[in-house]
């Protein structure tokens, strides 16, 4: 296993892309996920483009607006800012624009098992230099718009960008429309908490029930804050599901075991690392001083996590005489690890000093 941080892809005057590879990190085929990032700078605007893939769009930093179109749907403009989930179902078209003078960075996690290349994103732009009409004849172009070979072919050529321009004053695009965000973004900063512990952390899961969109993606997400010096309790999901994971902000630690009882990953981890714990390997991370913030999606659409540490663990639930014979210890060792967690779950606030 591996923590690895995209590498560029695609530059344009108004920003860039960022990718990760299933070459550079092959479990993202094997796990058959997609990761990338787009960062716009002042008035830069990704043009529109669609996926063959499933994918959640998280906002990292930054405001601006987007525009999707759903199949078979009218555009709907959004307005977007820090912590906002935007579900993507296959066939999707978007637009992101900057609207303000600092960055914009988007991170889109998703699912690639009906993609092209497995572990990664297929991008189809509908404009610019590698535009999908820019493939066509003129004849094949004049036909579709209802316009001569000679101005489609001026059209579909018009825009000598890829991906990504900045758009100059007076240019303007269309603006939010109150309203459209509704069951199309989620911000995970303002929605209720699923967890809540104090001096330990805090989650705010993302699923069809408060982003109903993600039904038809087939998969889920959460927002998780980890505060300085707490730990996240050991657990793996039970259901089979892979954890793509991105740090978001802070930093720590993280270690995964796997089967037999070995560690396939202790590292360190910070702002823009991404790594993925694969089907019941068993996890955990501590924050340092300064606490850590991570996105994930889990690949199924109502994950079930077990926790082997905590009030809620397994070993809680295994009888005093299963644990003195499994750890091969005496009835007074079983019952001081009993004794402890008793209230925690999930998260651990840091020791006391």
């Amino acid at each position: 296993m591996e923590v690895k941080v995209a590498k560029k892809a695609i530059e344009g005057d108004g920003g860039a892309f960022f990718v990760w590879s299933a070459e550079e990190m092959p479990i993202l085929a094997a796990s058959q996920k997609g990761a990338a990032k787009l960062v716009l700078r002042e008035r830069g605007l990704a043009m529109p483009f669609y996926s063959d893939s499933a994918k959640i769009a998280y906002v990292l930093e930054g405001s601006g607006r987007a525009g999707v179109v759903l199949p078979e749907a009218s555009e709907k403009v959004v307005a977007i800012r820090e912590g906002d989930a935007i579900a993507l179902p296959f066939g999707t078209v978007t637009w992101w624009f900057n609207s303000s003078k600092t960055d914009l960075t988007i991170l889109f996690l998703g699912d690639t098992s009906n993609a092209h290349s497995s572990g990664a994103f297929t991008d189809f732009s509908l404009t610019g230099s590698r535009g999908i009409f820019t493939g066509f004849s003129p004849e094949f172009a004049g036909r579709a718009f209802d316009l001569s070979p000679q101005v489609a072919a001026r059209l579909v050529t018009s825009q000598p960008a890829d991906r990504i321009v900045k758009l100059e004053e007076p240019v303007r695009l269309p603006d939010p429309t109150e309203g459209h965000r509704e069951g199309l973004v989620l911000n995970c900063e303002e929605a209720p908490l699923d967890v809540d512990v104090e001096g330990g952390g805090r989650v705010v899961v993302v699923s069809g029930k408060n982003l109903p969109l993600l039904e038809s993606c087939g998969f889920g997400g959460d927002l998780v804050k980890l505060d300085g010096g707490a730990m996240c309790s050991p657990g793996f999901s039970s259901d089979s599901a892979y954890q793509v994971t991105y740090i978001a902000k802070g930093s720590g630690r993280a270690q995964v075991v796997g089967p037999d009882g070995k560690l396939v990953l202790d590292a360190r981890v910070s702002a823009g690392s991404l790594f993925i714990v694969p089907r019941f390997f068993v996890v955990s991370k501590i924050a340092d001083a300064a606490g850590m913030q991570w996105f994930s999606i889990v690949t199924t659409p109502d994950p079930v996590f077990s926790h082997l540490a905590g009030k809620t663990s397994v070993w809680k639930a295994l009888s005093p005489l299963v644990l003195q014979a499994s750890f091969n210890v005496p009835a007074d060792a079983v019952a001081q690890f009993g004794s402890k967690r008793t209230s925690e779950a999930i998260f651990f606030p840091p020791p006391a000093l």
